[in-house]
């Protein structure tokens, strides 16, 4: 752990209280956690997510993501829409300062995955990841920016890896790591753009699998997840990342384990869901 990073991540992280955050996505999964973490604090959480009705094969909505929210201690705001659209996004901006006063935070949150090779990935699938991760992070983040301006130690954090050019994981699924390299590009671009602003730009990737609906429906997902860590460790992350200094802590690509060992927890197995912390499988783009 280098001292930069030290210093980057405030080494007792401080309370997100009061703040308003606004997600794409969030009806579960790491979303879900890191909405639950700003709650247990006090915070104000919006939601913009596309699952109004359960799905079949995927738990919750964005209401019972707003419950949960509020059985945690926080405020919510379900906001039905989707992040491809763009006057569902403004709405949710307008919505969110309506109701909370105003934007402090926006979290990418939202993605969408297909690992296929070249070959077998078709152009829908290939559209929809390029309009949910590269175009909606853009969107969200432009929209909210006349916000942030004027935030509260305005954070903007995104769920994607950092831009590791080696060809492998282009040649493993080019089309997904296009989408996930275009929401990074995003971070790299923004907090260039605003590194005079206040305003904190980075994005946050898991060292490890997490137990998410997107790998247990996957196959042989139930048995990929015993070798997997909670969403809490991205949450944990996350609210460190965000309760930090934004004029000293942008244009980052951190990893779970890395922004938690900045603050000075070494011991992760509590967040393993079953596998000792030498089988637990690394994440792509590392």
């Amino acid at each position: 752990m280098t001292d930069s990073l030290r210093n980057t991540i405030a080494s007792t992280p401080g309370s997100l209280a009061g703040k308003t955050i606004l997600m794409s996505g969030g009806s579960r999964g790491i979303g879900l956690a890191i909405a639950l973490r700003a709650a247990a604090d006090g915070a104000n959480v919006a939601i913009m997510a596309k699952t109004a009705i359960a799905h079949a094969a995927l738990e919750g909505t964005v209401h019972t993501a707003a419950a949960q929210i509020e059985a945690a201690g926080g405020k919510a705001l379900a906001i039905v829409g989707d992040v491809r659209n763009d006057d569902d996004v403004a709405r949710a901006v307008a919505q969110t300062v309506e109701h909370f006063g105003g934007i402090d935070i926006i979290i990418n949150n939202a993605s969408a995955i297909d690992l296929s090779k070249t070959a077998d990935v078709s152009m829908k699938r290939y559209d929809l990841m390029m309009d949910i991760n590269v175009r909606g992070t853009f969107l969200l983040s432009k929209t909210a920016l006349e916000h942030l301006h004027t935030g509260n130690n305005p954070h903007i954090l995104t769920l994607s890896p950092p831009l590791n050019l080696d060809p492998k994981w282009a040649g493993e699924h080019l089309a997904y790591t296009m989408a996930k390299y275009g929401m990074s590009m995003t971070t790299l671009g923004l907090a260039h753009e605003l590194s005079q602003s206040g305003i904190a730009v980075n994005s946050l990737w898991p060292a490890t699998l997490i137990d998410t609906a997107a790998i247990r429906n996957m196959p042989g997902g139930e048995q990929l997840v015993k070798a997997a860590r909670s969403p809490r460790i991205v949450a944990d992350a996350a609210h460190a990342i965000l309760s930090s200094e934004a004029k000293t802590c942008s244009g980052n690509f951190f990893t779970d384990e890395a922004v938690l060992a900045a603050t000075g927890v070494t011991d992760l197995s509590h967040y393993s869901m079953g596998a000792p912390e030498d089988r637990l499988i690394p994440d792509i783009f590392l």
